[in-house]
């Protein structure tokens, strides 16, 4: 593609609210921040090697480190189950049905590695670490087509180093694969409005089909690209390319409906849409506001509110894209009642792009002094410093198995002990018992260890609020009297979050004669020092 000359006449002032076509027709813009091309003279081949490995190679240290310090969540037991199902190994069929509440791309994909390699969740972890490197690169090629390479290798190494995307991209969910699928579609939504050609728009339809049919709240992005088009002039959207592009993303998306329609009704979670819309709220109204911009990073967060309010009245094409892409998912994800630490993932790409546009291309330097030039350098490399020096602190502490260990906010690190709690059960609890956990969280960890049924006591039996791919308990003390439950399973993780039904279970256990055979223990900080308390503990009980 040519694209505009680097080095422009002498005394020629362009306009900054006129937008600049290359001869290929590929769109520029001039605004405060200087002319912004498509794609400049690239640099040498050792060059592009040495810059690779500088960014690729912190984003994967921190992606692996002590990978398998911990044992799978609950979210990542589910998935790794359902793969293990695609893969039809028996030992875990019988426990995790194929469809559940998301749809199947990455556990299907999954299911390939587990077909050659075995189920193991180290597996699906760097599964989900392969797309988070991929992310890094689509995120430096966003950045790099809108606003000039350097800006794409900064957003590359902060979104490489982010604590959000590094502690999410180390475990076996969804939101990883999601959030490169809808970066993809942002790449090549660009690329429709810097060329015109439809084939690049069709391609972002497909792409984000691609992040629906991984989870599907990735829909949620269409109405970012319709608020992005409804906002700019640069390009103009008609209604029969807009039409192509809906039937494309549906087309890309309908095998996952026409599954679960073939699948049945039983097979699938019944009418997991009910129990969602009707779903209690989890986490207060400002839950995202505390937990989201320090994954973030705080600086990173900083510097992207300062540099829109320093650049409000220049706002481009550029910027309403990205910021279409941010305003979708926090805007329905705060007023959807259920609230998910690792649910803005995707928002994680435009915010590192627009980081790095501020401080590599904000004007520091208005009276174009060698002083005020030398002042401005010398701060954007400050800034650039701090931000990847916090940035990597940050993560470096968060994915030690300790630090991970001690936060118990879904979405955020393994389970301490529940991979040893259910390989204890797969080697002493009979074949054929049942176990009873308070809840379906520490229930999935146990049955994807031990291989034997385990129950939730927390599990509604109105369908109305209740997963339905869950089975209620009804009259647990009957069960348990019919000899139907042989063990109890009580964890600390589920007792904070439920003392209702943590107790209750302390309860059957008290009543039927309870006897302790297992513990796990964790180490917690207390004013008086470290102490270690129990986080999983096995009781077996007899009528």
């Amino acid at each position: 593609m040519t694209t505009q000359s680097r080095h422009e006449p002498v005394g020629e002032v362009p306009d900054p609210h006129v937008p600049v076509r290359s001869e290929a027709g590929a769109r520029t813009r001039v605004g405060m921040f200087g002319r912004i091309r498509d794609r400049v003279p690239g640099p040498g081949p050792l060059r592009t090697i040495v810059v690779a490995a500088l960014v690729a190679g912190p984003a994967l240290l921190v992606r692996v480190w002590a990978l398998d310090g911990l044992g799978a969540n609950s979210d990542e037991a589910v998935y790794a189950g359902q793969a293990a199902s695609l893969a039809r190994d028996p030992a875990l069929l019988p426990f995790f049905p194929v469809f559940r509440a998301h749809p199947l791309l990455f556990q299907s994909l999954l299911s390939l590695e587990y077909r050659i390699g075995g189920v193991s969740i180290v597996g699906g972890r760097l599964l989900s670490v392969a797309f988070g490197m991929a992310t890094v690169w689509i995120t430096y090629a966003i950045g790099a087509r809108l606003y000039g390479r350097r800006v794409g290798v900064l957003a590359a190494v902060l979104i490489g180093l982010m604590p959000y995307t590094v502690v999410v991209s180390r475990q076996v969910l969804l939101d990883g694969p999601m959030t490169f699928f809808t970066s993809l579609a942002i790449y090549l939504l660009i690329r429709f409005v810097q060329t015109d050609r439809s084939a690049w728009l069709y391609a972002s339809a497909a792409a984000l089909g691609l992040a629906t049919l991984t989870k599907e709240t990735a829909i949620l992005l269409v109405g970012g690209a319709y608020a992005f088009f409804a906002l700019t002039r640069e390009s103009r959207l008609r209604l029969p390319q807009a039409l192509r592009a809906i039937a494309v993303l549906v087309v890309t998306v309908l095998p996952y409906p026409l599954s679960l329609r073939l699948a049945g009704h039983s097979s699938t979670g019944g009418a997991f849409l009910t129990w969602q819309l009707l779903r209690r709220p989890n986490h207060s109204w400002w839950f995202y506001l505390t937990a989201v911009p320090p994954a973030l990073g705080l600086g990173v967060v900083a510097v992207v509110v300062v540099g829109l309010l320093m650049m409000h009245r220049t706002l481009s094409w550029p910027e309403h894209l990205l910021l279409s892409w941010i305003a979708g998912p926090c805007v329905f994800f705060e007023v959807w009642a259920v609230k998910g630490f690792q649910y803005l993932l995707p928002i994680s790409v435009p915010v590192a792009v627009l980081a790095a546009m501020v401080v590599v291309s904000v004007p520091l330097d208005r009276w174009r002094s060698v002083a005020a030039t030398a002042v401005g350098t010398g701060l954007r490399v400050g800034v650039t410093a701090v931000l990847v020096v916090s940035l990597a602190a940050t993560s470096w502490v968060r994915i030690q198995p300790a630090a991970a260990g001690a936060s118990f906010l879904a979405g955020t690190g393994g389970v301490p002990g529940g991979r040893e709690a259910g390989t204890w059960v797969a080697e002493h609890v009979p074949r054929g018992a049942q176990l009873l956990a308070i809840g379906p969280s520490m229930a999935n960890i146990i049955q994807f260890y031990g291989h034997r049924r385990v129950m939730g006591l927390s599990v509604s039996p109105n369908p109305l609020y209740r997963n339905p791919v869950y089975d209620p308990v009804h009259n647990p003390d009957l069960q348990i009297r019919h000899g139907n439950l042989q063990y109890l399973v009580w964890d600390s993780f589920s007792a904070d979050r439920t003392p209702f039904f943590s107790s209750h279970l302390l309860a059957y256990a008290e009543r039927y004669h309870g006897r302790i055979v297992h513990q796990e223990f964790v180490t917690v900080a207390t004013p008086g020092g470290p102490l270690r308390k129990p986080a999983i503990t096995v009781y077996e009980i007899r009528p």
